[in-house]
């Protein structure tokens, strides 16, 4: 009986405290996490400047900007979908600026406005630099017959348009019917305090059970 016991008070202390440890390690991402959304979002919040000359993709992250210059009608189209329009697309368009080319994220289009003629137009766009993330190795490819990206991927937009690969995301009206889609904090994936949670249930629920083998161990031996 002894050693059955012993045995099960050992397992239930090293299996508890796995999963003790494993929610401790996600109250830690959890607060990793927020003090990335709090810098973003601060960043967001910032009054814009010029575009910078020289760009940083992680240190110019969400960095608020203005650029002056002209659309010059060439877009890239990436399919998406909002949840009050439904199917549409990204309408991703080159902009001339002092002396260079960049992309502008304008907005969201219905899919019966993908080919709309947007001619070029002289603007002042206002937005946040972004370099996204929303290509992986499960993205498809670019579909040339139908002209359609399937997500933003800078490189091969920027290949295409002969552009930098320098991306503001509008915040503010760019014209020609497009709706904006700024950047925001409100997509950031924060589940750490869920999982926390998850793992000290399961280490409460670890020593119950153990607590009920011991039981039974007792009782067995009465």
């Amino acid at each position: 009986m002894i050693r059955s016991v012993a045995f099960a008070v050992i397992l239930g202390l090293a299996g508890a405290g796995v999963l003790v440890s494993l929610g401790v390690w996600q109250l830690h991402r959890l607060e990793w996490k927020e003090a990335i959304i709090a810098r973003a979002e601060a960043r967001m919040a910032e009054a814009p400047i010029t575009l910078p000359a020289m760009l940083d993709p992680v240190a110019d992250r969400y960095r608020a900007v203005t650029a002056t210059g002209r659309f010059t009608g060439e877009e890239a189209h990436v399919l998406t979908s909002t949840r009050e329009m439904g199917p549409g697309f990204l309408v991703i368009a080159a902009f001339e600026t002092g002396g260079r080319r960049i992309l502008i994220d304008r907005g969201f289009v219905p899919e019966t406005e993908k080919t709309t003629p947007r001619p070029p137009s002289e603007a002042t766009v206002v937005g946040n630099l972004n370099w996204p993330d929303d290509v992986n190795s499960s993205t498809p490819p670019y579909d040339a017959d139908r002209q359609i990206w399937y997500g933003r991927d800078l490189g091969g937009i920027a290949s295409l348009l002969g552009t930098e690969p320098v991306l503001v995301i509008a915040r503010e009206h760019t014209g020609d019917s497009i709706i904006p889609q700024p950047v925001t904090t409100a997509g950031f994936r924060n589940d750490h305090f869920n999982y926390a949670v998850t793992w000290f249930s399961l280490a409460a629920v670890w020593l119950g059970m153990t607590l009920y083998l011991l039981w039974r161990i007792r009782a067995r031996s009465v």
